[in-house]
């Protein structure tokens, strides 16, 4: 079992879409998978298939060790392939106790629930807040998703400095696995000259290449509720890039 938390500061980057992505390519190699949606709009939840939440918002307030249990729910993109989420509820749920302890809540109620998956997927909200903060205290690798943008890069130094103080105060068990490019346009002097800057702000290891390309197949995807690697020929170069950034996850989790 291993975890990955995908976050950004910045909303519009695609993040959610990333983690769909990764969570295809993690079912076409034949990998059973959690997938824990943070975020009140439960976007990943709604692709994934369900029209409700799971009751996330309600485990975290039980505060149970493992309550997160009851609120698996099943998705149609495969039988190996569950999801937990909070929906609305998850906005008007704050942490309780001291810095350490409010920011392991999660921790807790993941607490043995994921054991029996090979890999847990923790989708973020947009934003720096307390349930960011608990994804990284629940979660042993993070990944940031940014596009080349002069705004994105403006918000990537705030996403690694939280990577550092969860680890510092939290988790010591947490590591920045690398940063994802997405909605990379196939020529761009400005998302080029974007890219090489993101380069000087998180080290030219931490990008993980390939860059995502732009293509309306990922919209249409989101949009039908169906994994990108459903589609066949017709999204071959993007499935191809999501298979190559999630064996490079796996190794990651290797290391």
């Amino acid at each position: 079992m291993a975890r990955v938390a995908i976050l950004n500061q910045k909303g519009g980057v695609g993040k959610t879409s990333v983690t769909l992505g990764l969570v295809s390519a993690a079912i076409a190699k034949g990998r059973s998978g959690l997938v824990v949606d943070l975020d009140p709009q439960s976007s990943a939840s709604w692709a994934l298939g369900l029209d409700a939440p799971t009751g996330l918002a309600k485990a975290l307030r039980d505060g149970g060790s493992g309550a997160a249990d009851s609120a698996i729910g099943a998705s149609p993109w495969s039988e190996t392939l569950g999801v937990i989420s909070g929906g609305i509820d998850m906005q008007r749920w704050l942490p309780e106790g001291g810095p350490k302890t409010s920011a392991r809540a999660l921790a807790k109620a993941l607490a043995g629930v994921d054991e029996g998956y090979d890999i847990t997927f923790i989708d973020c909200p947009a934003g720096l807040g307390p349930l960011t903060v608990n994804a990284l205290g629940a979660t042993d690798l993070a990944i940031v998703v940014t596009e080349s943008s002069a705004f994105a890069n403006n918000t990537m130094a705030a996403a690694a400095d939280l990577i550092d103080d969860v680890w510092d105060r939290v988790n010591p068990n947490l590591d920045l696995a690398g940063v994802i490019v997405n909605r990379q346009p196939a020529v761009s002097k400005e998302a080029d000259t974007r890219f090489d800057e993101l380069g000087k702000i998180v080290g030219k290891r931490s990008i993980w290449k390939p860059a995502i390309p732009q293509r309306v197949i990922v919209n249409e995807a989101l949009g039908a509720r169906r994994p990108i690697h459903s589609y066949g020929a017709r999204a071959a170069d993007v499935s191809e890039v999501f298979d190559g950034l999630y064996r490079k996850l796996e190794r990651s989790f290797d290391k």
